[in-house]
């Protein structure tokens, strides 16, 4: 036995889902025995395996993929070769076009046509010459990487779909979390680019493009964790709701436990939660002051359900997954779980989708009875021309609440209200997505897990620095892949974390935020594309409308443009030069603004000797 064991430690986990059962496992690991409380039957959490005459499907769709090298070797340890490598193809449906996702400009381009994509491409530029300075919404945000009119085009209706509230309400940390690195002319730099870049630097790889998946779906992982905990020192109860946490100073003592009817106390030297932040705050016994109940009060989620159906069809459609972004109909994304794995169905002849709906608890969807949901799910499917109704033989529901901590205004200050005061009670620790309020993904959640243990074992580590760049990263250099799997323990493969200044962020991170240097090449490009584009369309527009003499002021442009003529041909040949000579005038606007800022925040480092000095001519 362990001396952890040998010194009386026992840890009460709230929760079964990723982190709660990742926490087990690493408790397991030293000899620390460990009690697992689970309101819910199953376990998984929101990462589970719904199992429905044969079938299996996700409660959303959960890649696994991390850079997190600790988080990958237990996903491997547990699945084994039942750890699948998977492709991944999803689109986006919008005005009954499908759109490759991430987005491909020259399918953008083809399905908006090429006046709207003139337009779009304008309001980039207009949107790289006066971003908006003070981003704080997920509105700005957007707008400030893609422009104005593709944030209203692609991101506004679904986000808000997703969401239930305006993106002018909602925060643009999940943005920056989520779409880290997006912008229209990365897209299309990188659409462009299947060499090295220009630049010199790595070939990125997107680990967008496949990901690993366990053959069962994500609930065969936590079902392995839990059999595997519980066989050693690890006791799981499932329907144990929390009722109360009761604490005596800076200390929990136990929790209230309610099991089939009856009320339980269960002790510990050491307590974990992974429970919605909001409803541990609420459970407090004694509770704690007004101002900190009333922060919890602010804090919200997003929840939603599926709707499955079994279609008596082989193939549907290529996609895992496909993202509605059409107003005209509720559902928001649409799962294809056989392309996910073909062991998620028993007969290869048929198929089975999810369709999910983002709701509030309580509300009009929320409490529609399944066999309207079902129905409703038909029917929209079949206006989408994804399947025919006919064709459906079967369905369930599924509703999960607080599936998304909602980024809103409010949360940011109500949180950090909360965390001031929970740091105060010493033998508790909150992980995971809902437990730190914190839209994570699931090796994050699991990472945090991992800490906390170390924390039990002696460590003094501060879980909420995980991800603290508040920044979602689906892209990795290749190199960066290999240099991390060669690190064996967790600290070499946790992230690297600033210090924060009290603001809450690093003074680099800052400047980098407020005077982010412009693309040149992606600049360069929206330019030269918009004049070439225009000079084009000018002068077919010209042709079109013909007269005895065609375009005389439009014809000046042979002066300067060699074999320019208002013909067919000339616009070809005028195209050219405008996409050559914007190109060129994009590229030196870029960098005497990259110049300026560089000045400029050489200056501004200086003055606040804060941070070592980086060469500003990284911004060139």
């Amino acid at each position: 036995m362990s001396d952890n064991a040998e010194n009386g430690k026992l840890v009460t986990i709230i929760g079964a889902g990723p982190a709660g059962l990742t926490a087990a496992y690493e408790l397991n690991k030293i000899g620390v025995p460990s009690i697992v409380l689970e309101k819910d039957s199953v376990v998984g959490g929101i990462s589970r395996t719904v199992h429905y005459n044969g079938y299996h499907f996700d409660i959303g769709g959960h890649r696994f993929f991390t850079k997190v090298g600790a988080v990958e070797r237990m996903w491997v340890e547990v699945l084994g070769e039942d750890f699948l490598r998977r492709s991944r193809i999803s689109r986006i449906y919008y005005r009954k076009k499908f759109f490759s996702y991430p987005l491909k400009p020259l399918n953008a381009l083809l399905g908006l046509g090429i006046g709207n994509s003139i337009l779009l491409l304008s309001s980039y530029i207009y949107a790289q010459t006066h971003p908006i300075k003070d981003e704080r919404t997920f509105e700005d945000w957007v707008t400030n990487r893609f422009g104005k009119r593709l944030y209203e085009t692609f991101f506004k209706t679904y986000t808000e779909k997703v969401w239930g509230i305006s993106c002018s309400q909602l925060s643009a940390e999940w943005a920056a979390q989520r779409i880290k690195g997006l912008s229209l002319m990365t897209a299309l730099k990188n659409a462009l680019l299947k060499s090295p870049n220009f630049d010199g630097s790595p070939i990125i790889k997107t680990l967008i493009d496949s990901f690993q998946y366990p053959k069962r779906g994500p609930g065969m992982m936590w079902e392995r964790v839990a059999a595997g905990v519980i066989e050693k020192s690890c006791v799981l109860r499932t329907k144990a709701t929390v009722e109360k946490i009761l604490r005596s100073n800076d200390t929990v003592d136990a929790v209230e436990v309610s099991i089939n009817g009856s009320t339980e106390r269960v002790e510990g030297t050491d307590f974990i939660s992974s429970m919605p932040v909001r409803e541990l705050v609420q459970k407090l016994s004694p509770p704690p002051p007004q101002n900190v109940l009333d922060a919890a009060n602010r804090l919200n989620y997003r929840d939603f359900l599926t709707v499955a159906l079994i279609v008596n069809k082989e193939e549907l459609f290529p996609d895992n997954w496909i993202y509605i972004h059409d107003p005209d109909v509720k559902v928001g994304r649409i799962q294809n779980f056989k392309n996910w794995s073909p062991y998620m169905v028993p007969d290869y002849r048929k198929s089975c989708i999810g369709l999910e709906y983002f709701c509030f608890e309580g509300d009009g969807l929320w409490t529609t009875p399944d066999n309207e949901l079902i129905e409703l799910g038909k029917r929209e499917m079949h206006e989408l021309g994804l399947i025919d109704a006919s064709d459906v033989e079967d369905g369930t529901v599924v509703r999960m609440p607080k599936a998304y901590p909602v980024y809103d205004e409010y949360y940011a200050d109500a949180l950090l209200e909360i965390r001031e005061f929970l740091s105060g009670i010493k033998n508790l620790q909150l992980v995971g997505r809902n437990g730190m309020h914190k839209y994570n993904n699931q090796d994050h959640s699991m990472l945090t897990a991992m800490l906390a243990v170390k924390n039990i074992a002696g460590e003094n580590i501060d879980l909420w620095a995980v991800n603290a760049d508040q920044e979602y990263h689906e892209e990795i250099t290749a190199e960066e892949i290999e240099r991390q799997r060669e690190f064996a323990d967790l600290q070499a493969t946790q992230p690297q974390i600033p210090m924060p200044l009290p603001g809450g962020a690093p003074l680099s991170e800052i400047l980098i935020r407020v005077f982010a240097p412009m693309d040149k090449l992606a600049f360069a490009s929206a330019v030269g594309i918009v004049a070439g584009s225009y000079i084009m369309l000018a002068t077919l527009i010209l042709v079109l409308k013909g007269g005895e003499i065609i375009g005389p002021h439009m014809a000046l442009l042979g002066e300067y443009f060699i074999g320019y003529t208002v013909s067919i041909k000339g616009a070809c040949i005028g195209s050219l030069y405008g996409l050559f000579w914007g190109f060129m005038f994009g590229w030196t606007i870029a960098y005497l603004r990259n110049a300026c800022l560089g000045f400029y925040v050489f200056y501004l480092r200086r003055r606040a000797e804060a941070e070592a000095l980086t060469n500003f001519l990284n911004f060139l």
